[in-house]
């Protein structure tokens, strides 16, 4: 054991890779209207039945035209019109040209649209300012952007509202998606309040599960909140047997300590499996892993930063794979300077709470001040994450740390 380690404690990176060996996919799939698919993983690849676009069309409003034609200088009279949803219909005489909207189909013989911007109408025709023109220009060809048969989005993807779209562009009306996981939750304490009751000495409200929600929708997976439970060891069993038969994931905050009111650890050794109990990691070191029957169990610190870390930092990859998200990736290290010192002791890893900003094309990053686990002001006023690692120590101002920026889910 070496100087930086922390006797008992659990390093990050081998609770990830024991949690995540366990996890298998839901292999349960629905079938979706496009429409409400959004945020659910896709459970097989999506080819393209189509070209898109399926035809030949303009890129700008002006005037389809025989490039061969141009070489004459002279005007060409309008042969008629073709919009969007309304293509040229007829024969398309010489020495003519046709005008054209923006995605409108191009005629058949059309080699060149010349914007109107570059036509002056004259009595006797269209007289083209440009006359020397590339063959296809302003025209977007059939299947330029996608052509039929190609996958357009692979099973494991996470459908966003950047897909959505493209998939109603091929005419795809319904989807195969992995059901989402179902992540029960709730908070233990006798201190803590809902919202809008009056505080009693030592008592506060309760934050975790307003934390914890929004988390879990931002991955991806149905919450079920089972409230405020009391540090009462029965009603504390019956919740647990109560969330293991409705979820697949079951994440409590608090009472993973050592207290005396702490009662989660000797209750899931009755009713399930502890997996480990305690991380060389800060905030959240006492964090639990384990099963409840049929279903995970994550049990979060009780300090609200603590348990928004933990969340993010191990319960996220996890629910990821559990969702069958195969294109999930952790957030990236970036390394910056520091501009503020940064106070540290060797023996855990240490995710700090930092602003980031870029100076001349370098990132550099700043503390957000008090980094006590229960202070989450400072969460709220973050960016990013600055990652320091066990084995060092404190951090002067001018070296180079790396941060990891907040995903999606923190926004």
């Amino acid at each position: 054991m070496g100087c930086c380690d922390a006797p008992g404690l659990m390093p990050l990176e081998e609770a990830l890779e024991k949690m995540l060996a366990g996890i298998k996919p839901i292999q349960s799939t629905l079938q979706l209207p496009l429409a409400e698919a959004i945020g659910f993983v896709l459970a097989e690849d999506i080819l393209s039945p189509i070209n898109v676009p399926p035809f030949d069309n303009s890129a700008m409003d002006g005037y389809a035209v025989r490039i061969n034609e141009l070489a004459q200088n002279q005007p060409l009279p309008v042969a008629g019109k073709s919009f969007a949803g309304q293509p040229f219909e007829g024969e398309w005489s010489p020495m003519t040209c046709v005008r054209i909207m923006t995605g409108a189909q191009v005629p058949q013989g059309c080699d060149a649209v010349i914007m109107q911007e570059q036509a002056t109408i004259t009595e006797d025709g269209v007289v083209f300012c440009q006359t020397q023109v590339k063959p296809n220009c302003n025209i977007r060809p059939v299947g330029d952007d996608i052509h039929q048969g190609d996958i357009v989005l692979t099973k494991g993807a996470r459908l966003t509202a950047r897909d959505i779209p493209m998939i109603a562009t091929l005419g795809v009306s319904h989807l195969t998606v992995f059901r989402k996981p179902k992540i029960a939750f709730f908070s233990t304490g006798d201190e803590l309040k809902p919202l809008g009751t009056q505080l009693k000495a030592g008592e506060i409200y309760d934050s975790n599960r307003y934390g914890i929600k929004p988390l879990i929708i931002n991955f991806g997976c149905e919450p079920i909140d089972l409230g405020i439970i009391p540090d009462c060891p029965k009603t504390l069993k019956e919740t647990f047997e109560k969330a293991q038969s409705l979820a697949d994931v079951v994440v409590t905050s608090g009472g993973v300590s050592v207290g005396e009111a702490d009662f989660t650890k000797d209750i899931l050794d009755e009713v399930g499996q502890i997996g480990f109990w305690k991380l060389a990691i800060k905030p959240g070191k006492p964090f639990a892993f384990g099963s409840l029957g049929d279903a995970w169990f994550c049990g979060l610190p009780g300090n609200p930063v603590s348990a928004v870390l933990t969340m993010y930092v191990l319960v996220q990859p996890m629910i990821a794979k559990l969702a069958g998200h195969t294109q999930w990736k952790a957030p990236e290290s970036i390394p910056a300077i520091t501009r503020t010192a940064f106070k540290k002791v060797p023996g855990r890893t240490d995710y700090q709470r930092g602003i980031y900003s870029i100076e001349n094309g370098q990132f550099v990053v700043e503390t957000t001040g008090n980094q006590s686990s229960g202070a989450f002001r400072s969460m709220s006023l973050a960016n990013c994450f600055v990652v320091l690692e066990r084995e060092r120590g404190s951090i002067e101002v001018g070296e180079t740390v790396s941060i990891q920026l907040f995903n999606s889910t923190l926004y």
